[in-house]
């Protein structure tokens, strides 16, 4: 249904032109150092090898992320490819513009993601064995960050590999972890459809209630305007796990980092400024897109990690890996004195 090379093309020409040059920083030893660091402070366990690492560019990042987005999507395309099959002489059309449109859409979003991520743990949620896993960084944006945020090189470097080997071992070390939010993202998908509602009399497409329009858009952006209530009660529960899987790196890296880093004085404050450092356009269209969710997953789920292990310890926190009812709900990231209470009250959530 997606042009998907088309997708790739315009995900290029999005990406920008890349500075080959690579980083003075051995990546692959400083993710090994990390393992133990990261083990040592967390109780997580990596079972079975580690992860290869690669270097990326931007362009490199948007096609590998264009290729599990398009398994991602197969189902929901294939939904849509059957009903335009029912659009009669017209659907070889519909198709053709449809496929063209939906690859622009998704080659703008992922070459526009390409120039900001720094690194990522590529892991298929979705496939039934755990496929071929991969630490990748983005060297040109880390390149980028290190200049444009003063910092030093061998610290800042670290500190993001810190980050990334903190999520190979949540999802070797949580055994249920993949299978739970592959399980989510599943059902969230049998229930996506593309269509257009229209009104009453069969013309113009039905408006709904403005007010409703507004909270919606500014849940979620884009997106939310068009998610029923249980793809949104579904959507709630998958963000509020990313959000302790990536909160619980963010606190592991400071925790971790301030011990072992030479130069780790003012890291979170520069990456805190890079994160705030969009032009008010950029703002937007990640709240366009809805983009903006995952910052939000960093600093809802930084703040609960922090407040849990500071006010009742890191095995406390660690109960958030015991078992799926023990995540935290959408109340419990703003009150984890109710998540701690809660767990307390309810042993048989972390059984």
């Amino acid at each position: 249904m997606v042009d998907w090379s088309l997708a790739g093309q315009i995900a290029r020409f999005a990406a920008g032109s890349d500075d080959r040059e690579r980083l003075a920083f051995d990546f692959d030893e400083a993710s090994e150092r990390a393992l133990g660091q990261v083990s040592g402070y967390s109780g997580l366990e990596l079972f079975g090898p580690a992860p290869p690492v690669h270097e990326v560019s931007r362009s490199e990042w948007a096609e590998s992320n264009l290729t599990a987005l398009s398994d991602l999507l197969e189902p929901v395309s294939q939904r849509l490819e059957d009903r335009l099959g029912r659009a009669g002489p017209l659907a070889g059309a519909l198709r053709a513009a449809t496929g063209a449109t939906l690859a622009a859409e998704v080659g703008l979003v992922m070459g526009y993601m390409s120039q900001r991520v720094l690194g990522q743990y590529e892991l298929s949620l979705l496939q039934p064995e755990v496929p071929p896993q991969r630490l990748l960084f983005v060297t040109p944006n880390l390149r980028r960050a290190v200049r444009d945020l003063e910092v030093d090189e061998e610290s800042f470097l670290s500190w993001v590999v810190l980050h990334e080997v903190t999520h190979v071992l949540q999802f070797s070390g949580v055994t249920w972890l993949r299978e739970h939010l592959g399980a989510l993202l599943r059902e969230y998908l049998t229930t996506v459809e593309v269509r257009i509602d229209r009104g009453a009399a069969g013309g113009l497409p039905s408006l709904p209630d403005p007010s409703l329009i507004v909270e919606r858009f500014r849940d979620g952006g884009l997106a939310a305007l068009v998610q029923t209530r249980e793809q949104r009660r579904l959507m709630e529960r998958i963000q509020c796990a990313m959000a302790v899987v990536e909160g619980y790196s963010e606190h592991v890296m400071d925790a971790v980092g301030a011990d072992v880093l030479p130069e780790y004085d003012g890291l979170r404050e520069a990456m805190e400024r890079r994160r705030r450092s969009r032009s008010a356009p950029e703002r937007l269209l990640l709240r366009l897109l809805g983009l903006d969710q995952k910052m939000k997953q960093y600093e809802d789920g930084k703040r609960f990690c922090d407040a849990v292990a500071s006010e009742a310890g890191l095995e406390k926190l660690n109960l958030v890996w015991h078992a799926p009812t023990a995540l935290p709900t959408a109340s419990e990231l703003r009150s984890p004195a109710t998540w701690i209470g809660r767990l307390e009250a309810d042993p048989v959530a972390t059984a």
